[in-house]
């Protein structure tokens, strides 16, 4: 019985299946980096800008869910997040008011933002 055992485990270990089971392993600690060094970043962007505010944008095919923030002043900020209700908690956390990108849309004073930035180049 032994045998079998060693046997299987050489034929796992063949065709990568050791590999992928630890490849897993580092990417949930990856993911848990990432959140932080994400969390990190929002949070600094809502304690140097004033008035922010939080659009919450779903996962689609092609992308996955983000936060977009964007200041008073229409500077703004977009980064992946785990899931919209991540970004959600996070704006409450934050006391910032956040909102469904998919439903109200973007400011204007981001794309006015964006237009003046064009215009400096």
């Amino acid at each position: 019985m032994g045998e079998r055992n060693l046997v299987a485990f050489a034929i796992m270990a063949d065709v990568g299946l050791l590999s992928r089971m630890k490849k897993r392993k580092s990417a949930a600690s990856d993911d848990r980096r990432a959140d932080d060094a994400v969390t990190l970043y929002l949070s600094e962007f809502v304690a140097t800008h004033r008035g922010v505010e939080a659009y919450v944008e779903q996962a689609t095919q092609m992308n996955p869910p983000t936060v977009l923030l964007v200041a008073f002043d229409g500077a703004w900020t977009r980064r992946r997040v785990p899931s919209d209700a991540w970004g959600h908690k996070f704006a409450e956390h934050h006391s910032i008011p956040s909102y469904d990108a998919a439903v109200v849309g973007y400011p204007q004073r981001m794309r006015d933002y964006n237009a003046r930035q064009k215009r400096r180049k």
